[in-house]
């Protein structure tokens, strides 16, 4: 039970040993229902000690994690401030009411709202998580949820309502207990882990069925087609007199004569599909569902009158379900873009018109779907999670945008939305640049959910033939391991809903102490097994390679593409050609992968490839869903032996009885960087003679690593220097 202490005016409520409520209310109507971020407050127990009137202070409340002094009166940092105790500065473990924007506190930042028109770095909203190791969430004026009516009220007076984290730098719970508080993350259906196809271009239904069958015939997996606003009638088509044509619920039947087929078509091809929705226009008179929603709201006809987009009213509510969404995807549909563009809530007493948008269409898709529900919007705030996914908006296709992408992808963990999708490779503006689409789709592919999109310029699709050979081939190769890697994905994703472990998360969640892990602000750690470092800036001349600055913790890393390794506990410049990042994995890692090409990615694979990375003992615990059922299978790798063993628990038999499982063994050899040597110095901008002068010291029976490096000293380019030390420390590892 929490503790609650309470005064006229004032109730603090202990809901964890870590986790307090701090309220003010000048009418003394404490508020217990919901809001539209915090669902549940009732925790287990807590230990909690009450002062009363000691030393000048009204109140003292004593937990392991936190002491509170009020001294009364109007809540200020004069009246009401919190000891941490779980310190990390001998100045800055106090918290005093209100100082949460004085700068003084090393808040771990949250999210956005949007990317939209971004060329780089946005500002991001504070999140829970500080290396001071105290945060505060100010609920004061979000709505009250009724759930019983499925309704947000206004609060009807002004008050102070807030919960102070006092976790230190124990993130993974913090994060856990956020979850609780705020409402788990949903188990994303297993579709949503492939590729996405969305490009904002006026298709004709024989060029998009030309353009899937091109993706199958490479075997290039694409398992979610996005049919931007071009689906519905355009401008050319809506009379003047109604308007915008942005909000559309009619098919354009120039481009798509027969809707149903092509939707019917690409579900046989294994593929769900997704139109976008610009709501804010409501329902015209133009719409081929307009009659029936105009009988059903009573609108006068006669004057076409139109059904204003109101979600907030229910029986517009009611309409745009079920006359117009229901009947789009009894054709096919399977889940929504809502690509909402009407700003915020003008009134205090008017909700974010962006919370009724996601929360109404998500459960409206969890109801139709049975539990699988799916939208695709923008964040509207603390709980946002409840809804996924995130759609971060239309952003310029630079470096720049691509450079802040992990940053922002990861960081949003601490406000608990894991779920981001971006628009991979950029939306608009730009230049041609296969490196740079190629870079970003590999952190796409290392993402939570991979979406390539692209602006209606005739020259900026991201087709993988698009671009020269190398380049096409890297995106191929990446493509089909983003769905090779779905059984690890569909892992994470369990694993995000049940247990609040972000499928990204900033590498400080798992070493909270160690600088490195927030120094390195885009390197990340995708579901448990895989370090992701991605690169995020153009190649240099000297190497032909791109590179970026990895911190490796403690321990034996190995490159999951090259199987080269890498003792931890340092920072190294790691070097790539386009056609690999710096991915890697400890000794010991069994990572799940499926083997083969397939197109419906929901089917669970007939076949199974066990990637175990030797050098140590491994365990691995692979989690598969369909719908709400779940299958666990535990594989044990003793690695003196040499023996991977499993067993399954599948109490709703959704695995395939003949489903065969296989194993592959990487193992590190000295050949390997040799061969890595020579092809970075064939590419190298120095003479022939010093390349043989270098290779020759590295592949020499009698090499010792001080002469090599002393050696590499003298060399006048650092990018050249620098890569070929990357070598010379990988065979100090091995």
């Amino acid at each position: 039970m929490n503790k609650i202490v309470k005064g006229k005016n004032y109730r603090f409520t202990v809901i964890t040993d870590y986790l307090l409520r701090i309220e003010e209310d000048p009418e003394g109507e404490f508020e217990d229902r919901p809001t539209v971020s915090i669902l549940n407050r009732n925790f287990a127990s807590v230990h909690a000690k009450v002062i009363e009137n000691n030393n000048g202070h009204l109140v003292e409340i004593i937990t392991p994690g936190f002491h509170l002094y009020y001294d009364g009166g109007k809540f200020s940092p004069d009246t009401l401030y919190v000891d941490v105790k779980k310190a990390y500065s001998l100045y800055q473990n106090r918290w005093y009411f209100g100082t949460e924007n004085d700068g003084r506190h090393k808040n771990l930042k949250g999210t956005a709202r949007t990317l939209d028109h971004g060329d780089g770095a946005v500002p991001l909203e504070d999140g829970i998580m500080s290396k001071d190791g105290f945060s505060y969430l100010d609920d004061s004026k979000n709505f009250i949820f009724n759930k019983a009516e499925d309704e947000f009220i206004p609060r009807d007076h002004k008050v102070i309502d807030g919960y102070l984290f006092a976790y230190g730098r124990e993130y993974q719970k913090e994060l856990k207990d956020f979850y609780k508080l705020t409402g788990p993350t949903p188990l994303i259906p297993r579709y949503a882990l492939g590729n996405w196809w969305s490009r904002f271009y006026p298709y004709t239904q024989a060029e998009y069925k030309k353009l899937m069958e091109k993706f199958d015939e490479k075997q290039i997996p694409i398992n979610v087609s996005v049919l931007d606003m071009d689906w519905h009638k355009n401008a050319s088509q809506v009379p003047q007199k109604y308007g915008s044509a942005w909000t559309g619920y009619s098919w354009n039947k120039d481009l798509f004569p027969e809707p149903d087929k092509l939707l019917k078509w690409l579900h046989d091809d294994g593929k769900k599909v997704s139109l976008n929705d610009h709501p804010a226009s409501g329902i015209r008179a133009f719409e081929d569902c307009y009659k029936k929603v105009a009988e059903d709201l009573h609108l006068n006809t006669k004057e076409e009158e139109p059904a204003t987009f109101d979600l907030s009213n229910s029986r517009f509510r009611k309409a745009y379900f079920d006359d117009v969404h229901r009947s789009l995807e009894n054709q096919g549909v399977d889940l929504w873009w809502l690509d909402w563009q009407q700003g915020k809530a003008k009134t205090s007493d008017q909700l974010d018109p962006l919370w009724l948008l996601n929360h109404y269409v998500y459960e409206d898709s969890n109801k139709t779907t049975s539990g699988d529900g799916l939208i695709l919007s923008r964040y509207a705030g603390p709980g946002s999670h409840r809804y996924p996914l995130g759609f971060s908006g239309d952003t310029v296709i630079s470096w720049d945008s691509l450079d802040f992408q992990p940053y922002f992808t990861i960081t949003a963990a601490n406000i608990g939305y894991t779920w981001w999708s971006h628009d991979i490779g950029g939306h608009m503006h730009g230049t041609f640049d296969g490196e740079l689409a190629t870079r970003w789709l590999q952190f796409g592919v290392f993402s939570p959910i991979n979406r390539l999109h692209s602006s209606n310029n005739l020259f900026s699709g991201k087709e993988p033939w698009n671009y020269r050979i190398d380049y096409e081939k890297t995106q191929e190769k990446f493509l089909r391991l983003r769905d090779k890697f779905i059984p690890y994905i569909d892992t994470a994703n369990y694993h995000t809903h049940a247990d609040g472990v972000p499928i990204v998360k900033p590498l400080y969640y798992d070493y909270p102490n160690e600088d490195q892990a927030y120094a390195r602000k885009n390197e990340y750690i995708f579901g448990n097994e895989i370090l992701i470092s991605p690169i995020t800036k153009p190649h240099d001349h000297s190497t032909q390679m791109g590179h970026t600055k990895t911190w490796l913790p403690e321990g034996d890393w190995i490159d999951y593409f090259t199987h080269l390794p890498y003792k931890g506990d340092t920072v190294i410049n790691t070097y790539r050609s386009v056609e690999n990042m710096p991915v890697f994995v400890k000794r010991g890692a069994i990572i799940i992968t499926n083997p083969e090409y397939m197109k419906n990615i929901e089917i669970l694979p007939h076949n199974l490839e066990v990637e175990i990375f030797a050098g140590k003992n491994g365990k691995y615990e692979l989690i598969e869903h369909s719908s709400d059922k779940i299958a666990k299978t535990t594989f044990t790798w003793d690695d003196k032996a040499e023996k991977l063993e499993w067993r399954v628990e599948d109490p709703a038999n959704i695995i395939p009885r003949d489903r065969k499982i296989s194993k592959v063994i990487y193992k590190p050899n000295e050949t390997k960087v040799i061969d890595e040597m020579r092809g970075r110095l064939q590419k190298a901008h120095i003479s022939f003679d010093l390349k043989q002068q270098i290779f020759d010291e590295f592949n020499s029976s009698s090499y010792n690593y001080a002469h090599f490096t002393n050696m590499l000293d003298t060399l006048k380019d650092e990018n050249l220097r620098s890569s070929l030390n990357e070598l010379a420390y990988i065979r100090e590892s091995d």
